[in-house]
Parts: C-alpha cells; structure tokens; sequence
C-alpha cells in the first residue's frame, strides 16, 4: 500500500481498501449519532405560522452562482492552452469576479432587505 504515487494503480490499492472503510465508517457515525442523540432540536415545526420577517431564500444564490461558473470556465479554459491560472486571465477574472459576486450577495440573502445589497456599509 504506502502512498499514492505516480503510476501506482488505483485497484485495488484505493478502490478495494480504502474506500469501503471510509464508507463504513461514515455510516458508523451516522448510526452512533442517531443511537446516542436521538432527542429533536428545537421546537416542532408548525407549517401555518408566518414568521414576522420574511427573508429571502438567499442560502442557495451562492450554489446556483458556483453552478453557473462550473459550466461557464470550462469553455473559458479551452480557449487558452496553459494549465497555470496566471496564464489564463479571462477565466481566472470571470471565476473572481463571479465568486465574489456571489459571496456577495448571498451574505446579502441573510440580511434585512433594506440592507441586503449594501450588507449596511452604505
């Protein structure tokens, strides 16, 4: 086994032996967490009360943003033959600048509407 250096083969070394234990242990714990703390968290959930602020639903802005530039940067890359980001400036600009945005504006989500694009800096 050892490390996973160039040119030794994925099977069986990772495949057949590591991922099986970490696949065991993820349910391990799953089952342990579930066995040991069963108890509910918080109040139960009453689906007829409207709660006083209504924030919009700005946790998955930021997902959907990365899963505009997964398939945007593909084809940016393949314009340009280096492997090294700094040798690529339009995909590396159009990433940034779009994780910025969507960093940006999902804090934006959490927040009042009255604040929500200016975060309260302005």
């Amino acid at each position: 086994m050892g490390h996973n250096y160039y040119g030794e083969p994925a099977w069986p070394n990772d495949l057949l032996y590591i991922f099986p234990v970490v696949i065991l242990g993820t349910i391990a714990c799953n089952v342990g967490l579930a066995v040991l703390e069963p108890s509910m968290i918080g109040e139960p959930a009453d689906p007829f009360a409207t709660p006083w602020k209504f924030y919009l639903n700005g946790i998955s802005f930021p997902y959907f943003k990365y899963f505009v530039q997964c398939l945007i940067i593909p084809f940016l890359e393949n314009v340009n033959k280096f492997q090294n980001p700094f040798r690529r400036p339009v995909a590396t600009t159009v990433f940034l600048i779009g994780t910025a945005v969507a960093l940006w504006l999902g804090i934006g989500a959490t927040l009042p509407i009255e604040k929500s694009l200016t975060l309260g800096l302005f």
